[in-house]
């Protein structure tokens, strides 16, 4: 096995407790009613193009991006548009949301439904841009930033590695790992689509070796594929940021303030590269994912398949139901997911689990006086420091956060997770960020 690679700065390594690791993908239908919010990604909201009891089909359009940085959303079933009106989301506030009354599975006939490996790329690179803007497809790692933005390398800039984030750091997730072992195929001709697409001759699959299935599958599926290797990495949160990721296999640093394409790289996430393929090979829009539903009561940890809008109360009824102990519903993994109050709001596109915790771990221990003890600056991968951004969001000192680079924080949640007083770091340089991107908004326009 080749040397295993990490970021130098920072990091932690928390119980990773991969309980879903041996849970082969299921599946799961969905029936009834559904939701689909029509803003799954970030940008520009997508705007209806449907109305109150128009039949829809199976991967047609409902919402159209309103801007370059935008996303299409599609139906993901099939029935009558029962109404359009705002509906709970993930963040706890209302979106306008595309609801529908499910009746059958009618699909666009235009979609190829077939399990027929498409393996010939015949679509130029123009064209595989237009598809995989026209699908809708986003990060699916969690960041949801419309994927055709990052294959438009801006003029000037030139990509010459793309890398693809089979990382799955955070503890708990394992819907990457899954499809990378049953769909590893079409994974590696939706690594060359983004390779075509980028105008790159080098991929790199970066994988933690946690994972050595998955790592001697891939291996082996690409061990005649031009351009296109694996490279194990040593486990460590957070690896699976972009940042991190170029870090840790090129050794290249993106520049604070900077993108990956500052240094040559352009990082896609293992499902987002599938439903590339999809995309350009099946004309498939992105209408479903892959979300581990898991926890340590559940009786049933699993990997679904599941159609965007569905509840996860349904997902949660599939891996066995609520467990009388449970304190918190997350959506995400535990270090950066969030917590849920409603259990009938919608698996999105960038919903990649549903963690369950028990109630004796769900509640935050009392907040105690900082000690000093620097362990927040040690772990941070940003060479940021976290207790000091922490006390000017408490004094809303936000001018001084913005020239500390708060806006350079991932949000990885590793200052909160090793600080020995509990105190809440990362939600207070959530405040900051908030306020300084306001700031920064405030004199761009100011300065038009």
């Amino acid at each position: 096995m080749q040397k295993l690679k990490t970021f130098p700065k920072g990091g932690v390594h928390p119980p990773e407790h991969k309980l879903s690791a041996g849970s082969p993908i299921e599946t799961l239908p969905v029936s009834g009613r559904v939701a689909i919010p029509v803003v799954q990604h970030l940008g520009a909201p997508a705007e209806p193009v449907v109305q109150r009891g128009e039949e829809v089909k199976v991967g047609q359009l409902l919402a159209k991006g309103t801007g370059f940085v935008s996303a299409n959303v599609h139906a993901p079933v099939s029935g009558k548009v029962f109404r359009i009106d705002k509906k709970f989301d993930a963040s706890g506030y209302k979106r306008t949301s595309v609801i529908i009354d499910i009746n059958g599975d009618d699909w666009d006939p235009e979609i190829d439904r077939s399990t027929t490996l498409r393996k010939e790329i015949t679509a130029s690179r123009e064209e595989i841009i237009e598809k995989v803007q026209a699908a809708g497809i986003v990060g699916m790692g969690g960041a949801t930033f419309p994927t055709h933005v990052k294959l438009n390398v801006p003029r000037g800039k030139k990509a010459d590695i793309l890398i693809i984030n089979g990382v799955e750091c955070e503890p708990f997730l394992t819907a990457d790992h899954r499809l990378m072992l049953e769909r590893g195929e079409e994974l590696v001709v939706g690594i060359r689509i983004l390779m075509k697409a980028l105008a790159v001759t080098t991929a790199v699959i970066g994988i933690e070796n946690n994972k050595p299935d998955a790592i001697d599958h891939l291996t082996k599926l690409t061990a005649d594929e031009p351009g296109i290797t694996v490279q194990p990495l040593k486990v460590k949160y957070p690896q699976g940021g972009e940042k991190q990721l170029i870090k840790a296999i090129t050794g290249r640093e993106v520049p604070s303030g900077g993108l990956p394409v500052d240094v040559g790289a352009v990082v896609h996430n293992v499902g987002t590269t599938l439903a590339a393929y999809e995309a350009v090979q099946k004309n498939k829009p992105l209408i479903e994912r892959i979300v581990t539903v898991t926890g340590k009561s559940v009786a049933k940890p699993s990997n679904f398949l599941v159609r965007i809008g569905t509840p996860i109360s349904a997902l949660i009824d599939a891996a066995g139901g609520l467990p009388e102990d449970t304190g918190k519903v997350v959506l995400g993994g535990p270090m950066m997911g969030k917590a849920v109050s409603k259990l009938d709001i919608p698996v999105t596109k960038g919903t990649s689990g549903v963690l369950i915790i028990p109630d004796n771990e769900a509640h935050r221990a009392p907040v105690e006086p900082c000690i000093r003890c620097a362990k927040c600056v040690s772990v941070c991968p940003m060479g940021l420091e976290p207790y000091l951004l922490m006390d000017l969001g408490v004094y809303e000192k936000f001018e001084r956060a913005q020239n500390e680079r708060v806006m350079d924080c991932i949000e990885c949640g590793s200052c909160s997770y090793i600080c020995p007083a509990d105190r809440p770091l990362l939600d207070y340089i959530r405040l900051d960020k908030l306020r300084v991107g306001e700031m920064i908004r405030k004199a761009r326009q100011a300065a038009k």
